[in-house]
């Protein structure tokens, strides 16, 4: 038996369906799901804005004052132990983002998040000889 010091580990699959189960709920415009899944210390990292959200309180009132939550599709989510990767596109309204999500768990639930976003762009046409196409909508 693990003593009170040690972390419960999860296993791949019971993490999987708490990221899962974060991002459906977001999908839906759900927020509440976050109290489940996050640790209430859990941090929010935001590198391009450089912006740290801290804690359960400030990430209620940053989700309760977004003018508008996201729709997330083309989800690709991997991961071992510890760390999972989200790869996804946001849609904001009918902006869409192309976005990397990094989880860190810890005792069951999201410790940190770290979230990259862009906006897509056109592939300038000197790359075309050398690159294919990829249509998000088929990417397994």
């Amino acid at each position: 038996m693990p003593s009170a010091n040690q972390e419960r580990v999860m296993t791949d699959e019971a993490a999987r369906r708490l990221i899962t189960r974060l991002i459906d709920g977001i999908d839906r415009g759900d927020t509440s799901v976050m109290d489940e899944v996050f640790h209430d210390d859990a941090v929010m990292e935001w590198p391009a804005s450089r912006e740290r959200v801290a804690g359960a309180a400030n990430r209620r009132a940053v989700y309760a004052h977004m003018p508008v939550l996201p729709k997330v599709t083309n989800r690709h989510l991997f991961g071992t132990g510890d760390i999972w990767v989200a790869e996804a596109t946001l849609t904001y309204g009918d902006k869409p983002f192309s976005a990397v999500l990094i989880f860190q768990l810890r005792d069951g639930k999201i410790a940190k998040e770290t979230g990259y976003w862009a906006e897509p762009f056109e592939a300038p046409d000197w790359r075309s000889a050398w690159v294919e196409s990829i249509d998000l909508e088929r990417r397994a």
